[in-house]
Parts: C-alpha cells; structure tokens; sequence
C-alpha cells in the first residue's frame, strides 16, 4: 500500500477548519470585538457559515467533531470518524472542509 501526505493534509485542515468554528462559536457567545464589528456578542463572523449559528451546543459538537476526525485523519487510524470529522469541517468552514474531505476520502486504503 503506498502512503501519501493527503490524510495528514486532510487533517490538518480539518483541525483548522474546527478551530475557527470553536473561535466563530466563541466570538458570537462572548464576543471578541465591538458591537457592529463581525465579531462582537451576537454578531456572525464572517469566516463561519451562518447555518450553525444561534444553536451553540450543536455548533460546539461539529467543531469538537471536526478536530477529533482530523487528529484520527492524521494518525491513519478509523477512517469512519475521520471522514465524519471532515464533513464536520465542511460545516465549520467551508473552505478549508471541502479539500479535507476530499483528501480523507481519496486515503481510504491508508487507514488500519
């Protein structure tokens, strides 16, 4: 079986991808700026899709989700989680979700 970098890339991305949804989740509960700023109390970040916002609990799990899958992601190990962590990321933050979901599913031989 030959081994690429792509789960580690995967994952790495989705660690990225869950930490701005764990910093966006932050910034709309407590807030991190001045109202009418982007990123006061209550306000939408603008790098974190509004769908999952004004329901934290459930934000805080698809961000916590996001970062378990892409550690999995980068030890090769339980592809299941892994690819549940990127589509996680996916919901946290599109940009960075799509290429890791992409790059875990491609590695699916490379996990034990």
């Amino acid at each position: 079986m030959k081994r690429t970098a792509n789960p580690k890339i995967g994952g790495v991305l989705a660690i990225i991808s869950g930490a701005l949804g764990l910093l966006g989740i932050f910034s709309y509960t407590i807030g991190l700026g001045e109202a009418g700023s982007g990123f006061g109390k209550g306000d939408m970040p603008p790098f974190v899709p509004s769908i999952i916002f004004g329901l934290p609990i459930p934000s805080l799990v698809i961000a916590l989700v996001a970062i378990v899958g892409g550690i999995l992601a980068m030890n090769r190990k339980s592809w299941p989680w892994s690819i549940a962590g990127s589509i996680a990321a996916l919901l946290s933050f599109l940009p960075f979700g799509i290429p890791a979901m992409i790059l875990i599913a491609m590695s699916k031989e490379e996990f034990v």
